[in-house]
């Protein structure tokens, strides 16, 4: 069996993953903030811990993977208030959004997708523990956890006290103990006399209504799904601080007893231009946008071509070279009919479980592709088992050339029509056929078996596309 290594950001150096129980790994990731549709950059995660929770189904007989919904939050209030619609319905129709956005990466669903709505009680416990252990107080309808009581809060990020306070970006609340003292609990308007309308989400508890901080809800969630200690928390390099920092602190004063996340995960985020890509900053590409011009496969190989901890920039030429890249494997693919299930091919396999080595990998599988171009069957079974635990490489070939929306009859007709005019040595209109359809993207390649056809790579110059032909 295949040692699996990873960086632990608790620890800050690469580990060899040893799970609390080998029958049963368990593993949480943060899921979106359902508010509106998610960018390129926000793709990285799902797709990467994918395919880690692809690698550990590989490794271990049973694997749960939770990644939570968070469907209360402030920035959803603002939203819904700007569309002038129900939160329930931005929510709802947000997530809806993201399934199929995932869907389209190849991004199998996690095993338990649990919402932050759905876990208030969770939360309520959590911070009455909290308050009777004296890690949290009440201060005007608010309870804050209190950061003095949490002697090693920062070791995950790193940071000394005075950064801590200065990297939470926040207002100091004049009812803080502490300015780093951040919220757990805090009101929402009931409507009565003197408060405004109780427009804003809320729930009864014991400090009257209100409704949960952002983080208090993924360590409720991962309490009830994972239990109080689980293997890996996952998560973007942004959520190390305050988000994870956080929630390590608010977890482990709740169950003293536990470890909560032994190792920590972290993606390095996607850049435009040298610059993180996000919403706040107005550099982003929504994935949506990204696959109306690209299939979904594409997106997933360009994410998967530099290390997750890497921060790689976005581009369209970058789109441009993914899709080449997956053009020749499928043409390796294509080339082998009949191709047999067999287990990943261990240059792969060693990749993967040093530190999730995408970049290795899929060069292990360029050179699987050279030797199933050279005829070799057993590459190309190697290449599409590699595939398979990169979720990559899942389709028909031939489905991959012809691509989505292309008018496959229409075109069969043109290459009949041009095969009578050259039959005819009527080469003018045949030349004149080909190039009409390499004017929407068709490659025509003529062989010893006749006439095949292939959408054209990304990139491919017309005056390439119409005098392709590979024999």
């Amino acid at each position: 069996m295949h040692a699996l290594y990873l960086h632990n950001s608790l620890t800050r150096r690469k580990e060899q993953f040893i799970p609390l129980d080998p029958h049963h790994v368990r593993m949480y990731v943060c899921g979106p903030t359902v508010y509106d549709l998610v960018h390129v950059g926000n793709a990285r995660p799902a797709v990467v811990y994918d395919v880690l929770a692809r690698l550990l189904r590989k490794l271990y007989p049973r694997v749960t993977y939770v990644r939570n919904i968070t469907d209360v939050e402030d920035k959803i209030n603002a939203r819904a208030a700007e569309l002038g619609i129900p939160i329930e319905e931005l929510t709802r129709r947000t997530t809806e959004d993201y399934h199929a956005d995932m869907a389209a990466l190849g991004a199998l669903p996690p095993d338990v997708e649990p919402r932050a709505t759905a876990h208030i009680p969770e939360m309520i416990t959590i911070i009455e523990r909290l308050i009777a252990s004296d890690h949290a107080y009440v201060a005007e309808g608010h309870v804050l956890f209190a950061v003095a009581s949490y002697p090693v809060y920062g070791h995950l990020s790193g940071r000394s006290p005075d950064e801590l306070v200065a990297g939470a970006r926040i207002d100091v609340a004049p009812y803080k103990r502490d300015p780093g003292d951040f919220v757990l609990w805090k009101p929402s308007p009931d409507g009565s006399p003197g408060q405004a309308p109780p427009d804003l989400p809320g729930w009864d508890s014991p400090w009257g209504r209100g409704r949960p901080g952002w983080h208090i809800e993924c360590s409720a969630m991962a309490w009830k799904h994972l239990g109080e200690s689980f293997d890996i928390h996952g998560g973007g390099t942004d959520l190390i601080f305050p988000h994870h920092e956080n929630e390590v602190a608010q977890s482990s004063c709740a169950f003293p007893d536990s470890s909560f996340a032994r190792y920590w995960v972290h993606n390095g985020m996607l850049l435009v231009d040298g610059v993180k890509m996000s919403k706040s900053l107005g550099n982003f590409t929504t994935l949506r946008d990204v696959l109306a011009r690209a299939p979904g496969e594409v997106v997933r190989l360009l994410l998967l071509r530099t290390q997750y901890r890497s921060t790689p920039d976005y581009s369209d030429a970058a789109v441009t070279e993914a899709r080449r890249e997956l053009d020749r494997f499928y043409r390796a693919l294509e080339r082998t009919p009949d191709i047999k299930a067999v287990d990943v091919p261990a240059p792969v396999m060693d990749a993967l479980c040093d530190d999730l080595n995408t970049p290795l990998a899929l060069s292990a599988m360029h050179a699987l592709a050279d030797a199933a171009l050279a005829g070799d069957f057993d590459a190309a079974c190697g290449l599409r088992a590699a595939g398979e635990v990169l979720g990559l490489l899942q389709a028909d070939p031939a489905a991959w050339f012809h691509g989505a929306g292309d008018d496959a009859a229409a075109i069969e007709a043109a290459i009949a029509e041009r095969l009578a005019a050259r039959k005819a040595r009527n080469f003018a209109r045949a030349d004149a056929i080909r190039a009409e359809l390499a004017e929407k993207g068709i490659v025509l390649e003529d062989g010893p078996g006749g006439t095949t056809w292939r959408r054209a790579a990304a990139g491919t110059t017309l005056a390439a596309a119409a005098t392709a032909n590979t024999g």
